[in-house]
């Protein structure tokens, strides 16, 4: 009660501000405005209070940073993007702000539903970024974004992104989360190796069952 510990606080505070100007002119231009820059003022060696000069200079985007959500597209000879969505649904039921809307494609012909989406859109302003949607595609089809720069003067014409904006080639995704990329081909790479290796186990015993129903003749 004698404020002893208020002095403390401001004496750290005044320790801080102290090191921040000595440890600018001991660095100089080196400490803004360049990559080494914002690696030093995020490593534990930093003095001082500092100020990210954005948009100039940002920080990196950790790889488990999640925005608004993207749709993975495979890329084709033509250069087009087929999008792995099959218009499921599911993402749209499990989003708890309601903000994702899908229409399925159909056969011109017969009228039936196709898997494929003709129309998505998603609200970014409505959107949580909770990532629920990505976590529940069973066709690892949507995924969150790194883009945070979604700044616009009219959001009912900028934000809500439709299929083409959403759209993204696998690429894009492997740069910005390349452990979660490579973990998910590892494991698409397993079952794959499984499924082939269960359909030569039912190809061996298919044979066995005809050899056995069909003995060879003897001369």
């Amino acid at each position: 009660m004698d404020g002893s510990g208020i002095l403390k606080g401001l004496g750290i505070t005044l320790k801080r501000l102290i090191a921040t100007y000595v440890d600018d002119f001991k660095r100089g231009k080196q400490r803004y405005y360049t990559e080494e820059g914002v690696e030093y003022r995020r490593s534990p060696e930093v003095q001082g209070i500092f100020t990210v000069q954005y948009p100039e200079e940002k920080l990196p985007t950790p790889e488990e940073f999640r925005f608004v959500p993207f749709l993975v597209g495979e890329e084709m000879e033509d250069g087009t993007l087929d999008p792995r969505c099959t218009a499921c649904g599911i993402c749209a039921k499990v989003c708890p702000a309601q903000c994702i809307w899908i229409v399925r494609a159909r056969d011109p012909k017969s009228g039936r539903a196709r898997p494929k989406p003709a129309e998505f859109y998603i609200d970014v302003d409505l959107c949580m970024n909770c990532g629920m949607c990505a976590e529940y595609c069973p066709f690892d089809s949507i995924k969150m974004d790194h883009d945070y720069e979604l700044a616009t003067y009219d959001r009912h014409a900028e934000n809500v992104f439709d299929l083409q904006k959403l759209l993204k080639p696998v690429s894009y995704y492997a740069e910005i989360r390349p452990r979660n990329y490579e973990r998910e081909e590892e494991a698409r790479r397993q079952a794959e190796e499984a499924k082939r290796k269960a359909a030569e186990a039912r190809a061996k015993a298919k044979a066995a069952r005809e050899a056995k129903k069909n003995p060879p003749k003897q001369a």
